[in-house]
């Protein structure tokens, strides 16, 4: 279901909502497991931003202007700016990686990798809504790309513990 209209399970709409929902789980999974605070406290205010970019996703585009009527909001460049100040946060603390990570050094930086790779996974859902014609907000495939960066910042950050950022 799609803001009051019917589509197939299957419908790529679905499909691409359906990945963030899973993304938001896999969120979910990785704040049940944190070890380091500068990385939970982060997570909430971006779980529900997926709430947002969620329920943007699930509306067909000749229904936006009544779902924004109705008092939904819709992915803004606004919702992408923290993501941006957390990667340069990281990125100012010196935590840099060469080459390839192997995930599980930690449950935490585990479950952050995990949720990264759904995080892609969401990402090419919404690309393929995209190019099949279906109309996309561009922001939201811009928020899922800066999200995944910073959840690939976050799981080494933990891995390299450095609890001088954000303070």
């Amino acid at each position: 279901m799609l803001f009051r209209s019917r589509v197939p399970k299957n419908h790529q709409r679905v499909e691409a909502y359906g990945a963030v929902d899973e993304l938001n789980a896999a969120l979910g999974m990785a704040r049940a497991t944190a070890t380091d605070d500068f990385v939970v406290r982060n997570l909430p205010a971006i779980q529900k931003d997926l709430i947002v970019l969620m329920g943007e996703l699930g509306v067909m585009p000749e229904d936006l202007p009544r779902y924004v009527k109705d008092g939904y909001s819709l992915v803004t460049p606004a919702m992408t700016a923290p993501l941006d100040a957390l990667v340069k946060v990281i990125e100012s603390q010196n935590v840099t990686f060469k080459g390839w990570a192997t995930p599980g050094a930690t449950n935490h930086s585990a479950a952050l990798d995990m949720a990264r790779t759904v995080c892609r996974r969401a990402e090419r859902r919404v690309c393929a809504l995209k190019e099949s014609g279906g109309p996309v907000n561009a922001e939201i495939i811009i928020y899922l790309n800066r999200l995944s960066d910073l959840l690939w910042l976050f799981a080494r950050w933990v891995e390299t513990k450095r609890p001088s950022a954000g303070k």
